[in-house]
């Protein structure tokens, strides 16, 4: 198991170094495709050898020592709450090259498909390497081998302000995994390790109060940057906006979820007391960016705003992560599991949506709503019936429909703040909680509309477009699985959340 664990982070660099040598720039997605085919195939076979019986326990494990004078290891393992989200980023990274197979983002002055394939396996191996690793060195590596590689999907594969769009993106989260650093930097000097395991199973011990309210504060806005928490989320919107397609996907699906990641894994079980100092601040944050995700949302969805679709969802994506952190800051096993399993059903439901989206957006050229609409709506469910009829589905899904992956995440997180955790103020939560009811709500508003501007309408009505082809068989290769995992996680939920809820008791300290 430790060698299918080592072998799934090298292929995808072997990978990326492949694309420098002089191959023909036509076979470049094709070896993109193969490589991420692989890393699936091995995240798979991860899966199925995991010992589902004990998923609090780190499997596939390899722990050397990397730099001894340090205490730096090379330590790998992964649990209930990692397994999942290794096998989603190895799964959204296969169904981007495969997409990319048939849509290569082209044009003037942009670079060839190698550079993208070697950019894009890059960036798997940063993002599985963030899950896989125990050491807070390590994980700060990982955390930012992301960033080079999606800068450069952004700035030279995107559309619009992109260039400034890249800009911003790296400026935040390099300020952000500063931050981050110098708590882990903290932790490591007092506790004389950067074992994550050691420090985890420690909770806390031989860390004084002062220390962990200090590394605490610093690993949570390191981390909240990328999650992204309301104030610190404005780098998002305009990343999406600008970024291809399979960059939005992957930014959505992925990036995002090392943020929250991060904050399960090194926040709460080794700076507890810091947990709990800034937990209260962390959840009123977390409802303030449910609600403000949402009215943003509605004020682009409305009629005459010039609202860009694929912005619309890089804010939705600010009110739905606004809940896992709600989940987080609960610090209870509900609302942890809640936001454990929000994070995969954002990541299956986000990455179709920006796949749509995409869509949608090479056949009118546009992903302005205005423009899409028109007087009557952009009349999918007429004009390209299975497109409209996948972006309704995925649109329900994200309101949270019970039934599909989106609801479970949110209402296990509402539970948990519901009835936080000792210590934390129960009426503050339910104000919380109240705050993200009405944002589903509002979330609702929202996806209702956009549903209906862009689904319904008359199809002999002039479009922007005479040819308007329906769903492509790349497409539906590439989106079927997101949108059968939907269907399967919301209506057997038990498969998340029994591999998460023993590892979520053990790093809360229950055992």
């Amino acid at each position: 198991m430790n060698a299918v664990l080592i072998a799934l982070l090298v292929l995808p660099l072997l990978g990326a170094a492949l694309t420098l040598a002089p191959i023909p720039d036509r076979l470049a997605p094709r070896l993109g495709t193969a490589v991420t085919g692989a890393a699936l195939a091995l995240s798979i076979a991860l899966a199925a050898g995991f010992d589902q019986d004990h998923p609090s326990r780190m499997q596939a494990v390899t722990d050397v020592s990397w730099i001894p004078s340090l205490d730096i290891r090379f330590h790998l393992g992964v649990d209930g709450i990692s397994l999942p989200l290794l096998v989603l980023t190895a799964l959204l990274t296969f169904l981007c090259a495969v997409y990319s197979t048939r849509r290569m983002p082209s044009g003037d002055g942009v670079p060839g498909a190698r550079s993208f394939t070697g950019l894009l396996l890059l960036l798997e191996v940063g993002m599985l390497a963030t899950f896989a690793v125990l050491d807070l060195v390590l994980f700060f590596l990982a955390f930012e081998i992301v960033l080079i590689p999606m800068y450069f999907l952004i700035a030279r594969w995107g559309s619009g302000a992109k260039v400034f769009a890249a800009n911003r993106f790296i400026l935040y989260t390099l300020l952000g995994s500063a931050v981050m650093l110098l708590g882990f930097l903290l932790i490591g000097v007092k506790a004389g390790t950067f074992d994550m395991t050691r420090l985890a199973d420690a909770h806390g011990a031989g860390l004084s109060h002062t220390t962990q309210v200090v590394a605490g504060l610093a690993i949570l806005l390191g981390l909240a940057v990328k999650a992204p928490a309301w104030p610190l989320h404005s780098w998002l919107p305009d990343a999406h906006t600008a970024a291809p397609t399979v960059g939005s996907v992957l930014l959505a699906g992925v990036l995002l979820k090392m943020g929250t990641y991060g904050l399960v894994r090194v926040w709460l079980p080794i700076v507890p007391d810091g947990a709990a100092t800034f937990a209260p601040y962390l959840g009123a944050f977390a409802a303030v960016g449910i609600l403000y995700g949402s009215l943003a949302c509605l004020a682009l969805a409305r009629p005459g705003a010039k609202g860009d679709l694929k912005r619309l969802i890089a804010y939705s994506s600010v009110g739905h992560m606004g809940f896992v952190l709600l989940g987080i800051a609960s610090l209870t096993q509900s609302g942890v599991n809640g936001a454990l399993f929000a994070n995969i059903a954002h990541g299956l439901i986000t990455g179709l949506l920006f796949f749509l989206v995409g869509a949608v957006k090479d056949r009118y050229g546009t992903a302005d709503l205005d423009t899409l609409s028109g007087t009557t709506g952009a009349a999918l469910y007429g004009r390209a019936p299975r497109i409209g009829g996948l972006l309704a589905f995925a649109a329900v899904a994200s309101l949270g429909l019970p039934g599909l992956a989106g609801f479970w995440g949110e209402l296990l997180s509402m539970f948990g703040a519901f009835d936080p955790a000792a210590g934390l103020s129960r009426p503050a939560f339910v104000t919380y909680m109240v705050a993200a009811g009405i944002g589903t709500l509002l979330t609702a508003a929202y996806l209702l509309i956009v549903v209906k501007r862009v689904c319904m309408g008359d199809p002999k009505q002039p479009a922007p477009v005479t040819d308007l082809p329906d769903l492509k068989a790349y497409e539906a290769v590439s989106w079927t699985p997101l949108a059968a995992l939907t269907v399967v996680a919301g209506l057997w939920p038990a498969l998340l959340l029994s591999l998460s809820d023993p590892a979520v008791k053990h790093l809360l300290g229950g055992g």
